[in-house]
This record gives structure tokens, sequence and C-alpha cells, in this order.
């Protein structure tokens, strides 16, 4: 067994303990930081498979801006863990189900993409100077363009929502009147009193 090969049994096995502790643990914010576990150890695989753009486009985006929306969202929205961890059992068949799907359809890609390319392993070799990141902009920016700027405007609502949601009315919240605030006039705020001066005796 090679040192890359190790390296990724390591981090695999990283992968499957946190993204297992995610949904078993019973505090959301551990859960949460065992999410930023998870996505750090995917990014090293994709360090692994030479995808340096995604591995730091992972880090930066979800684990530097979505979860901290993550920590803000459970932090304020006071979630009830107990009536969550009560539709586990019951939504899990539905879930395990949907893993199996998506790791089969997985494998059937990368098989057949091997066999229509001739390869064993199911991935070409790459060309020397070839650069990922330059092809997946290409591919990003022209062919699935559209997809792409759907997924940012349904980003950008997500975003919106849990803003939203954060700023419901609450008993004894105070708010601020921005309005009133600034149509505020100085001289209903400061009343000038005028006093005769008074010596000491």
């Amino acid at each position: 067994m090679g040192f890359e090969r190790f390296v990724f049994y390591v981090f695999a096995a990283i992968l499957v303990f946190a993204a297992g502790r995610v949904i078993t643990v019973r505090n959301p914010v551990h859960a949460a930081l065992h999410l930023v576990l998870a996505f750090f150890t995917c990014a090293g695989l994709w360090l692994l498979l030479e995808a340096e753009f995604l591995a730091i486009t992972l880090v930066l985006v979800y684990v530097g801006a979505v979860m901290v929306l993550f920590l803000f969202v459970v932090m304020m929205l006071e979630v009830k863990i107990e009536a969550a961890k009560r539709g586990l059992t019951r939504y899990a068949p539905l879930g395990i189900g949907l893993a199996l799907v998506m790791a089969i359809e997985l494998v059937q890609v990368i098989w057949l993409r091997g066999v229509a390319q001739g390869t064993a392993s199911g991935f070409a070799p790459t060309p020397e100077g070839y650069s990922n990141t330059k092809a997946l902009g290409a591919v990003l920016y022209t062919e699935h363009v559209y997809a792409f700027e759907i997924a940012a405007v349904i980003l950008l609502l997500a975003i919106i929502a849990a803003i939203t949601l954060t700023m419901r009315r609450r008993p004894g919240l105070k708010v601020q009147n921005i309005a009133s605030q600034v149509a505020v006039r100085a001289k209903d705020r400061i009343r000038l009193v005028k006093m005769d001066a008074e010596k000491k005796s």
C-alpha cells in the first residue's frame, strides 16, 4: 500500500466518522463542528484527486461562509432538538435508500466513463500542463451557465429567508423604528432652559 492510498483511507475514515456524528450528536453546535471536519476531509480528498480549485472553494465557501450562517441560524432560532431527533428514526429508511441510490449512480457513472474511454480505473490520464481549474471554468460558464445562475439565485433566497426567520417578532424584543429616527428634529429632542446665574454666599 502506497502512502497516497494510506492517506486516502485515513481521510475516508475521518469523513465517515464526522458525517455519522453530524446526525447522531445531540448538540446542534457540535453537529455543525463535525460538519466542518467533514468539509475539511473532503477538501483533502479532492487535493489527492488534484482538484485544487474545488478543495479551496469548499474550505472558503462552505467552511468560511455557509457554516457560519448555519451556526447563526442554530443559535438564534432556538431549535427544539428533541422534536427534531424524534423525526430522525421515521425518515431514516428514506435517507438510507437515497444514499444507496446516489452511491449506485456514482459507481455507474465512473464505470460507464471508464468503458467509454477504455480505462480500467474509470478516469483518463490528464495530459501535461492540464489545468482542471481552467477546464472547470470553461464548462461552468459556457455549457452550464444557466444552471450556475439559478443556483446563485437559490442561495441568495436561502440567505434572505434565514435573515427573515431570525427577525421574527418575539415578546420583550426591543426594535428600532428607523422612520421615526430619521424624521426626528433637533428642537424636539433638545430643550434649552435659561437660568439666572447664582453666586455662592
